[in-house]
């Protein structure tokens, strides 16, 4: 399982592959649940979860409960003509389940760690200008 942690105010984010202990403290919970995130190396840091994806790429829902994926009807309208124009959609319940393969948090307390030691910074793409000028 993936996990993607995200800050808000920075706007940066990153992943992590959790093992099975790790993941197991993911299960069975719901989105928009607070958790410690000590279990996954935040010290003090208190995350909430927002999101994610099961192992077929369909989203997790929201206003759906438990961990069955559901083939719904979900209304759009166009902003042109104001029509109404139905979709039906696959989704994934608002549980966390062992099918579950991506998760988003969000961090909302900050520990002791400073930020930019949780985030890794991006490594620039060598220079392809030596292979071009031989």
């Amino acid at each position: 399982m993936k996990l993607i942690y995200s800050d808000p105010k920075t706007g940066l984010s990153a992943s992590m592959e959790l093992d099975e202990d790790k993941k197991s403290a993911l299960l069975n919970r719901k989105i928009g649940d607070e958790i410690d995130a000590s279990v996954f190396g935040l010290t003090g840091y208190k995350v909430k979860i927002t999101g994610g994806s099961d192992s077929s790429g369909f989203p997790l829902d929201r206003s759906m409960q438990g961990q069955l994926k559901r083939k719904t009807l979900r209304e759009r309208k166009k902003k042109s003509t104001g029509e109404r124009v139905y979709k039906r959609v696959t989704v994934r319940g608002n549980m966390i389940s062992t099918d579950t393969n991506q998760v988003s948090v969000a961090i909302m307390e900050y520990g002791s760690k400073p930020i930019e030691e949780i985030f890794p910074k991006k490594e620039s793409p060598p220079d392809n200008k030596d292979k071009e000028a031989k």
